[in-house]
């Protein structure tokens, strides 16, 4: 796509925008908006000021030209086009996309965690006024929304997608192995670099088997919650709640990514599912991106394809598109421009709550204990695992979407195993989120 085409018929209208919440993805848009003529980031909400006035100074930008407060209600004077709403707090970001959308301003929904509670009514309700609401490119599930629609638009069909989890499992000569800042001697998977007789289940169960000797998680919440935000976007679906998440070389995906009928891991097609990348010292990182695998309708241009280094099975039956990376902050103009602009989405065009994610046990809990995020970065609970399970309605007898359980405290002790639902928790029903929830129960007709 040539996007000086596709913004050329726009003149040099500037875009508006306001920015809430200015941890690292806001931090990374508002240094890279000032390299963009035709966005103005007019206003940035964050609780911590002093944080905000750091990263204002950290940019450069002139501070008499942007609008700073603590709270979106001084705001209402503020003319924005568009908002960003970044501060990854569920409940923080249904209030301030609800107020958006009533104030008339385009929706870029950063926090994931409140689009996968309550993303289909937040979109629902700007389409009935006219708006934009939309994830955001930088993030992964834009990104990979972007790729199936591109396969679709040439084409192509889509058997299974997917994204890599944040950090790569990278091996060394010595076979020892770093994830994030971990570091751990003899790791054991040199012997499994190849698959050789083993099956692709023989092989990563083995794998998988060895980053638990070593503690190295291979689900993570927030994988699942950005993979659910695009199963509700595209009706793909999880091959199994807890996904398969195996840990694969990047050129192992058209493989065993294949239907179990043909030796690989899902169950069908249509899939959604994680991978860890595991690659060595010199190869590239693939941590945090997104991959589609598509049938090959012509055996010649993919067998060529293959040739060229693409990675397409042996068979030429399926192949692998990716884009192995995502920018945070410094690909989100595209999403503010095109929803100033133009008046249309990077991300979903219709979503549908079709899943949800929910939390189940892997510890007993004692009544009273409250479900407090232990992890701010990845915005999870230690002891509750997460899955992705046929959306159901907001009730007492139904498994809790996850994050309106978080800082829930617990009516009962529930052991180990148990999916939580909302009747074991105290949870607020104050909030907006708990609200539009209820509302999207009914509008989409969730039973």
């Amino acid at each position: 796509m040539n996007f000086d085409a596709l913004f050329a018929k726009t003149g040099n209208k500037v875009v508006r925008c306001g920015l809430v919440g200015i941890g690292d993805f806001g931090a990374s848009l508002l240094a890279q908006a000032k390299h963009v003529p035709n966005l103005k980031i007019a206003l940035i909400c964050d609780r911590d000021p002093a944080r905000m006035a750091e990263s204002v100074a950290a940019t450069g930008a002139d501070t008499t030209e942007i609008v700073m407060v603590q709270d979106m209600d001084d705001a209402d004077g503020v003319q924005l086009d568009v908002l960003v709403e970044a501060t990854g707090n569920p409940a923080t970001a249904a209030a301030v996309g609800e107020q958006a959308i009533d104030r008339g301003q385009h929706l870029v929904m950063v926090s994931k965690e409140a689009a996968i509670v309550v993303g289909p009514i937040l979109h629902a309700r700007a389409s009935a006024k006219g708006l934009v609401y939309t994830e955001v490119e930088g993030d992964q599930p834009s990104l990979l929304i972007g790729l199936m629609s591109w396969a679709r638009n040439i084409g192509l069909d889509i058997r299974a997608a997917g994204k890599s989890s944040e950090y790569d499992f990278v091996l060394g000569p010595d076979d020892s192995l770093t994830w994030r800042n971990q570091h751990h001697p003899n790791s054991g998977l040199t012997a499994l670099w190849e698959r050789n007789a083993m099956s692709w289940q023989e092989l990563t169960d083995a794998r998988e088997a060895r980053a638990a000797n070593l503690g190295l998680p291979t689900r993570t919440v927030p994988d699942f919650c950005e993979m659910g935000v695009v199963v509700n976007a595209s009706g793909f679906t999880p091959d199994r709640p807890e996904f398969h998440t195996p840990i694969l070389r990047p050129t192992e995906l058209a493989e065993a990514f294949k239907r179990s009928a043909d030796g690989g891991l899902l169950a069908g097609d249509r899939r959604i599912d994680v991978f860890n990348s595991l690659r060595r010292t010199d190869e590239a990182s693939f941590a945090g991106g997104v991959f589609i695998l598509v049938n090959g309708h012509d055996d010649k241009t993919w067998s060529l394809l293959r040739d060229k280094g693409h990675i397409v099975a042996n068979d030429a039956g399926v192949a692998v598109l990716y884009n192995p990376q995502h920018l945070l902050g410094i690909e989100a103009p595209i999403t503010i421009l095109a929803a100033g602009l133009l008046g249309i989405p990077t991300g979903a065009t219709h979503p549908k709550p079709v899943v949800d994610l929910v939390a189940r046990t892997d510890r007993d809990f004692a009544a009273g204990e409250r479900l407090a995020i232990t992890d701010a970065h990845h915005h999870e609970v230690a002891g509750l695992k997460p899955e992705l399970i046929p959306a159901v309605r907001f009730a007492a007898a139904n498994p809790c979407p996850y994050y309106l359980a978080t800082g829930a405290q617990l009516r009962q002790d529930v052991p180990a195993g148990t999916l939580i639902t909302a009747g074991m928790l105290e949870v607020n029903m104050g909030t907006v989120l708990a609200r539009l929830r209820g509302e999207q129960d009914q509008h989409f007709g969730v039973q």
